[in-house]
C-alpha cells in the first residue's frame, strides 16, 4: 500500500496539470449524471417486521387517498370564537386559496356543520387538514411557502394562523448552510494559525471541499437508485467536512515538514502520502466500515444513513491521497514554510506531555474520573420521539402544536391509529363496534372515532386520542395495553387483524427493533476494530486499551447529550424548550460514527509513538516524542471537527441538533481527555508491554503497514530483526518475527 501511495503522489504532483484535468473531468461527468439520473432524498422511515409498519402498509394499499397528508392549518382566536364576526369568511377565503394551489388535492372544511369535530369545545381553535397529490418530501419549498402565505391570509379580525406537518416543516427550513459555513470559518482560522501560511490553509481547505463535493454528487446519484433519507445528506456533510479537513490537515502538516527539510515537491508529497496518507486511509477505512455496518441493524433508513455517510467519508479519504498531491504540485513551493522553526514541537505542549508522563497514574485516574462524571447522566437516558412540542416557542410548528393541545387535549397531537384488515365476504361491523367500545373503556383513552371503512370495504381505521401527551410514558403504556390485552380480546377468532400505529407506537417499535441487534453490532464493531489495530500495530494491549477508552469516551458523549437535552442544561440556548427525549436510532448512529472517528485520532497518535519506539526510543521517550510531534495537529484537527459538528446545532431540526452537540462533545472529550491525558499515561504504564505481540498471533494476522517510513527503505530491510534498543530492552515481537 505504501509503495502504491508513493507512486500515486509522486506522479500526481509531477504531472499536476494532467491530474487536475482528470479530476475536473470526473467532477463534470458526475455533475452531468446528477442532473440527468440523480434522485431526491426522501423522508421514508420504514421499520420492517413491526406492527407499526404493518399498519402503514395497510393504509397505503387500502386508503390511497389519505396517504399524502401534508399539513394541518390551525386557526385560533385568543378572544371569542373562530365563528365570530368575519372570521368564518376569512377561514373560507384562505381555504379557497389553499385549494387553488397546485398539487393540493383536498382541504377539509373546519366549520362544516355546527358540531364539527374540527372545532374545539370552547370554539377558540379549529383546524383544516391539507392533502397533496404526492408525498410531502416531494413538495418543493416554494410550494410549501405558497401554502404558508395562503393559510396566513386568514389573519384578520383577531383570527390567527399557525401550521404543522411535514410541508409546514419544509416552509420553515433554513436555506443558508449555517452549520457548514461556521465549520469552514473556524477551519480557515485554525488552519492559518497552525500553518502560519495562507497557501497551506487554502491547499488543505480546497482539497477537502472538492472531495466532499464529489462524495455528495455520488450520494445524489445513489438517491436515483434507492431511497436515501432526507437527513442523510446533512449527516454526510457534517462527517465529510470534518473528516476531510482533518485528513488533509494531517497530510499537509507532514508534507511541509519534508519541504522544510529540503525535499522537492514530488519527493515531499510522496513521503507525506506514504506516511500520513497511509494513516488517513486506515482511519478512513475504520470510520467507513463502522458506519456502513449499520446495515446490519435491519432498519433500512438507519442502514442507508450509515452507507450514505460512509460513501462521503470514503471519498474524502481517497481524495486526500489522490487530489491533495495534485494540488501540492499546483501550489509548488508556495506551501514551503518560511520559518521552519515553527514546525518544531510546541514548547508548551512538550511541557504538558512531560508532565503527564511524569505522573501517569495521576493522569490516568484523573482522566478516567472526568470521563465517568461526564458519562453519569447516560444512566438516565430516555428514548422517545421529538415532535413539534419540542420546537422553539416562536416557531409556528410549536404554536400550532400548543393550540391543538389546548383545544383538543394533550393527546390530540399524538393520536394512535388502529388499522384493521377485514375478511372478505363477511359482516365485520359488529366486530368493529365491539372493538371501538372496548378501546373507549380502556384506561388512558380520551376519545375514539367511529370506524372509517376503506373504499372497497376490506379495511377500516379507528383514531384513538390518548389522555396524555405523545412523549408521556403513560401513552407508551397505553400502546402496550391495547396491543397485548384490549385488541386481542375484542377480535379473537373473528378473522379481523388490527395493527396499532401512530408516532408513539412507531417509536416503541423502533426502539425494540434497534435493541435486538445492538449487542451484536457493538461487539462486531469493537472486535473488528481491535483485530485491525492488532494487524497494524502488532500489539495486543494497544488495541484493547484503545477500544476500552473509546467506549468510555462515547459513554461520556451520551452523558452530555442527556444532560443538555433531557436535563435541560443550557438547552434554551439551542432554541429548545422543555425536556427532549432522544430518538432511539441516535445512540446507535452516534456509536458507529464516534467509534470510527475516535479510532482516527488513535491511529494518528499511536502510529507516531510506534514509529519513535521502532527507531530505538524508550517507552517514555517514544510517547513524549510521538505526542509532541502530532499533538498540535490533533488539537487543530479536533478543534475543526468540533466546530463543524457544533455548527449544526443551529439547524432547526432537533435530530440534527442532537447529532451536532453529541458528535462535537465527543470529539472534544476524545482529544482533550483521552488523547492528551489518558492515552499517553496508559502507554507509559504499559511500558514495553504495550508492543508485546505473541508469535502465534503474529503469524495468524496479516501485516498491515499504515505508517510508512520517511525514507524509502525497501521492505526487506524493514523486516530484518532490529538491533537491541539503546535503552537495553528487547525489540517488540512485531519488529523481529516474520
Amino acid at each position: 500500500m505504501t509503495t502504491l501511495l508513493d507512486r500515486i503522489a509522486r506522479t500526481a504532483s509531477r504531472s499536476w496539470r494532467r491530474s487536475l484535468a482528470i479530476a475536473a473531468l470526473v467532477l463534470v461527468v458526475l455533475g452531468v449524471l446528477v442532473g440527468t439520473v440523480g434522485g431526491q432524498f426522501t423522508d421514508e422511515f420504514s421499520v420492517p417486521g413491526t406492527e407499526t409498519q404493518m399498519a402503514l402498509d395497510l393504509l397505503e394499499k387500502r386508503f390511497p387517498a389519505a396517504a399524502n397528508e401534508g399539513a394541518t392549518v390551525v386557526f385560533y382566536a385568543d378572544k371569542g370564537s373562530v365563528r365570530d364576526g368575519e372570521r368564518p369568511q376569512a377561514i373560507a377565503t384562505a381555504r379557497r386559496e389553499i385549494v387553488a394551489l397546485p398539487e393540493v388535492t383536498s382541504v377539509s372544511d373546519p366549520l362544516a356543520g355546527r358540531a364539527s369535530s374540527q372545532v374545539s369545545e370552547d370554539g377558540k381553535v379549529a383546524f383544516a387538514t391539507v392533502q397533496y397529490d404526492r408525498p410531502a418530501f416531494e413538495v418543493e419549498q416554494a410550494d410549501a411557502k405558497a401554502l404558508d402565505r395562503a393559510a396566513h391570509s386568514a389573519e384578520r379580525d383577531g383570527l390567527q394562523v399557525a401550521m404543522r406537518g411535514p410541508v409546514a416543516e419544509a416552509a420553515e427550513q433554513q436555506l443558508a448552510p449555517v452549520g457548514e459555513l461556521i465549520g469552514i470559518a473556524v477551519a480557515v482560522i485554525v488552519l492559518t494559525l497552525v500553518f502560519g501560511s495562507v497557501s497551506a490553509m487554502v491547499l488543505t481547505l480546497i482539497s477537502a471541499l472538492i472531495a466532499l463535493a464529489g462524495g455528495m454528487m455520488l450520494l445524489t446519484l445513489g438517491a436515483g437508485v434507492t431511497s436515501v433519507p432526507e437527513i442523510a445528506p446533512t449527516l454526510a456533510v457534517m462527517l465529510g467536512l470534518g473528516a476531510g479537513i482533518d485528513y488533509a490537515l494531517l497530510i499537509v502538516g507532514r508534507y511541509r515538514e519534508h519541504l522544510a527539510a529540503g525535499e522537492s515537491v514530488p519527493d515531499a508529497a510522496a513521503t507525506a502520502s506514504r506516511t500520513a496518507g497511509s494513516s488517513v486511509l486506515a482511519a478512513g477505512a475504520i470510520v467507513t466500515v463502522a458506519i456502513a455496518a449499520l446495515l446490519a441493524t435491519g432498519i433500512p433508513f438507519v442502514g442507508r444513513m450509515g452507507v450514505a455517510s460512509a460513501v462521503v467519508v470514503a471519498c474524502v479519504a481517497i481524495g486526500a491521497v489522490t487530489l491533495l498531491p495534485t494540488l501540492m504540485g499546483a501550489f509548488g513551493n508556495r506551501v514551503r514554510p518560511r520559518r521552519p522553526e515553527r514546525l518544531a514541537p510546541s514548547p508548551v505542549l512538550r511541557r504538558w506531555d512531560e508532565r503527564i508522563t511524569r505522573r501517569p497514574w495521576v493522569a490516568m485516574i484523573a482522566g478516567v474520573a472526568v470521563l465517568l462524571a461526564l458519562a453519569a447522566p447516560f444512566t438516565d437516558l430516555r428514548l422517545g420521539q421529538p415532535d413539534d412540542g419540542n420546537a422553539r416557542h416562536e416557531s409556528q410548528l410549536r404554536v400550532a402544536y400548543d393550540k391543538l393541545a389546548d383545544g383538543f387535549g394533550p393527546g390530540f397531537n399524538g393520536s394512535l391509529l388502529l388499522a384493521a384488515s377485514l375478511p372478505s365476504g363477511g359482516d365485520s361491523k359488529p366486530v368493529l363496534e365491539r372493538l371501538t367500545g372496548a378501546v373507549e373503556r380502556t384506561q388512558g383513552v380520551a376519545a375514539v372515532s367511529a370506524p372509517m371503512p376503506s373504499p372497497r370495504g376490506d379495511a377500516a381505521t379507528i383514531t384513538v386520542t390518548p389522555r396524555t401527551a405523545p412523549q408521556d410514558e403513560r401513552t407508551s403504556k397505553l400502546v402496550e395495553r391495547l396491543r397485548d390485552r384490549v385488541i386481542p380480546a375484542a377480535t379473537d377468532g373473528t378473522g379481523v387483524d388490527v395493527y396499532v400505529g401512530g408516532n408513539t407506537a412507531t417509536q416503541e417499535d423502533m426502539a425494540d427493533k434497534i435493541a435486538e441487534p445492538l449487542p451484536i453490532f457493538i461487539g462486531a464493531v469493537v472486535i473488528l476494530s481491535v483485530l485491525f489495530l492488532m494487524a497494524v500495530f502488532r500489539s495486543v494491549w494497544v488495541p484493547l486499551v484503545s477500544a476500552a477508552f473509546n467506549l468510555l469516551s462515547i459513554a461520556a458523549a451520551y452523558g452530555v447529550v442527556v444532560a443538555i437535552f433531557q436535563w435541560q442544561w443550557g438547552s434554551s440556548l439551542l432554541g429548545i424548550d422543555g425536556e427532549l427525549p432522544i430518538v432511539s436510532f441516535i445512540p446507535l448512529l452516534m456509536f458507529a460514527i464516534l467509534f470510527g472517528l475516535s479510532m482516527d485520532y488513535n491511529v494518528f497518535l499511536q502510529s507516531r509513538i510506534r514509529e519513535e519506539y521502532m527507531k530505538g526510543a524508550g517507552p517514555r521517550e517514544s510517547v513524549i516524542a510521538g505526542l509532541s510531534s502530532v499533538s498540535r495537529v490533533i488539537l487543530a484537527a479536533g478543534t475543526i471537527m468540533t466546530a463543524v459538528f457544533l455548527g449544526f446545532a443551529t439547524d432547526p431540526d432537533v435530530i440534527v441538533k442532537i447529532f451536532g452537540i453529541g458528535l462535537g462533545a465527543a470529539i472534544m472529550i476524545d482529544v482533550l481527555i483521552v488523547r492528551m491525558v489518558v492515552a499517553p499515561a496508559v502507554m507509559i504504564l504499559l511500558g514495553d508491554r504495550a508492543w508485546w505481540f505473541p508469535g502465534w498471533l503474529d503469524r495468524l494476522l496479516p501485516r498491515l503497514e499504515i505508517e510508512g517510513r520517511d525514507d524509502a527503505e525497501p521492505a526487506g530491510e524493514r523486516d530484518r530483526p532490529r538491533p537491541p534498543l539503546p535503552h537495553g530492552q528487547p525489540a517488540p515481537a512485531g519488529a523481529s518475527e516474520g
